[in-house]
């Protein structure tokens, strides 16, 4: 079973010493059975001797018991912890291109469904150990007590067990099918979000999301798991079922039937009805395990394996940034995807292009003309199909792409704002910020606290001034800036061309800026143009 394998990866000395401490227990629990089992066969036996041997049974029971759920529970609650850890390092350390394709409401789904549930199995997995071994020590005594009965016995459980898994297996079908439609509700609870507006101004619109896509996502969803949860409910109470017809089946047929004693027989079913209990705890546990491997599954589809540990290497911090560099450059560069709403393919390139420092370039196009893919690719977020890119006599490839990326600070249209300061340690941090803020105007908005912003709950301008501020504090050897200044007004738009952009280029910086604010150009060293994918221009401003 998957989810074992997983749970030994991440303890096998927890695993090993709750499994032992599970196997005492089992065995105290029979020994305790077999005492009571002496003690009502043989009542003139000395009380005293059995008293203390019963004694000793109930403590080891309970140190062993205590000791194999803390033990598994503290590996349940340590699954959990590395499972968010480990999924969130797989998709940190995922190509871009490929998370765009899997998509947020996949990703979500993943980080929050699929997780809690290998997270509950792994809780329940403790009960499932110490009640599997004492079903197992069970087995051990009814064998010792009359081995023809016991593979009797054998033969009937097997039967049972092949057509209890006929019935489990249609359970995991529909619990798949169910993951499957938790893909599509998760993308409708992302639209009742982020569509809010739309859906609140076309009151027609909303009703056909509401009852067409979400309910009827939901609906499908709630079937397939009442059916599976149908299903299990019918394999559990088949089980519990033969347990009993097995107790009669000994009683009346097999026990006349191998000629065994009065006393061997009550002891059988003394031992049989004991248990009930772990393999009624075992029944209802398979839903949960079926869930796990469902979503274990589910990951590794998505392509992110958790059985292997491996990580992307860290990079020394003092070799991050490249301080003296003479250029970077592409040369036949292609990235080929499908772009919405339609069948063909669209290619960017092949790209021949080379930045140099102090360097101020405008890349204009229409829209769809590749821009924010080329921003990608330029910042090593795209991985090239052709082609190569050069940082001065370096090549990129995917064993130093992290560290070329470290050489970029990029404002995206579509960035991120994140309300920390985060990976930033300059000594004088609190006096740059302080004096970024008055330069960007927003030193009466917003003050920084311990690398935390007071606020981000500002309008779209303001916020990417924000971004912009982030972006100064990382000091990198390239800025891009994608469409950064349409958000801004006119008197701030102003600035950002002739005094924010020009003091980037007297530091040495590369400045990539994605604009279509013509009347600023001539502030540039070159303009490039963009058409479907192609160059169509690449010239000097000076």
């Amino acid at each position: 079973m998957k989810l074992i394998r997983l749970l030994l990866k991440i303890s096998k000395t927890n695993m090993i010493l709750a499994a032992i401490s599970g196997l005492i227990s089992g065995a105290s629990s029979v020994g305790l059975i077999a005492t009571i089992n002496l003690m009502l066969k043989a009542p003139d036996l000395p009380k005293i001797p059995l008293t203390y041997y019963f004694a000793g049974l109930c403590c080891l029971l309970l140190v062993s018991t205590v000791a194999s759920q803390a033990l598994m529970a503290r590996l349940a609650q340590k699954a959990a912890y590395q499972l968010q850890i480990l999924l969130t390092q797989r998709i940190l350390s995922c190509p871009l291109r490929v998370l765009e394709e899997i998509g947020n409401p996949r990703l979500l789904a993943t980080l929050t469904g699929d997780v809690e549930a290998i997270s509950s199995a792994s809780f329940i997995f403790s009960k499932l150990c110490l009640n599997i071994s004492i079903l197992i020590s069970c087995f051990l005594y009814l064998s010792w007590l009359s081995l023809k009965l016991f593979f009797s016995i054998l033969i009937f459980m097997s039967i049972v067990i092949l057509s209890q898994n006929f019935i489990l297996n249609r359970g995991r079908y529909f619990l798949k099918l169910a993951r499957e439609q938790q893909d599509s509700l998760f993308q409708h609870f992302q639209t009742s979000t982020e569509g809010i507006k739309e859906l609140k101004l076309h009151q027609q619109r909303r009703q056909a999301f509401l009852v067409e896509d979400l309910q009827a996502t939901a609906a499908t969803y709630k079937d397939y798991r009442i059916k599976a949860t149908d299903l299990f409910a019918i394999a559990s109470g088949l089980g519990l079922l033969f347990l009993f017809v097995l107790i009669a089946l000994s009683i009346l047929v097999l026990t006349p039937l191998l000629n065994l004693p009065s006393s061997v027989l009550s002891s059988y079913v003394l031992t049989l009805i004991f248990t009930i209990g772990p393999l009624r705890i075992l029944l209802v546990s398979f839903p949960s395990f079926t869930k796990a491997n469902v979503a274990l599954d589910k990951i590794e589809y998505l392509g992110f394996s958790l059985l292997d540990r491996g990580i992307e290497p860290e990079l020394i911090k003092s070799s991050c940034h490249q301080l003296n560099w003479k250029s970077f450059q592409l040369t036949g560069v292609t990235h080929t995807y499908k772009r919405e709403k339609e069948d063909s393919a669209f290619m960017l390139g092949p790209i021949d292009l080379t930045f140099y420092p102090g360097e101020l370039v405008f890349i204009i196009g229409g829209n769809g003309s590749g821009k924010s893919t080329l921003v990608k690719l330029l910042a090593g977020l795209y991985i090239p199909e052709t082609g190569t890119i050069q940082f001065d006599d370096l090549s990129i490839i995917n064993l130093n792409r992290e560290w070329y990326r470290q050489q970029f600070s990029v404002v995206f249209s579509d960035f991120y704002l994140f309300d920390r300061l985060l990976g930033l340690d300059n000594l004088d941090l609190d006096s740059q910020i302080q004096d970024y803020l008055v330069q960007l105007q927003l030193d009466h908005k917003v003050t920084v606290c311990e690398s935390k912003l007071s606020t981000t709950n500002l309008s779209q301008g303001q916020r990417k001034r924000l971004a912009l501020l982030t972006a100064y504090l990382e000091d990198r050897a390239i800025y891009i800036f994608d469409e950064w200044a349409s958000d801004q007004d006119p008197g701030f738009k102003n600035i950002f061309y002739t005094q924010l952009l020009p003091e980037l280029k007297q530091r040495g910086k590369t400045v990539i800026a994605i604009s279509h604010d013509y009347q600023y150009f001539h502030l540039g060293d070159r303009l490039i143009e963009l058409d479907y994918g192609k160059v169509l221009e690449n010239k000097s401003l000076l």
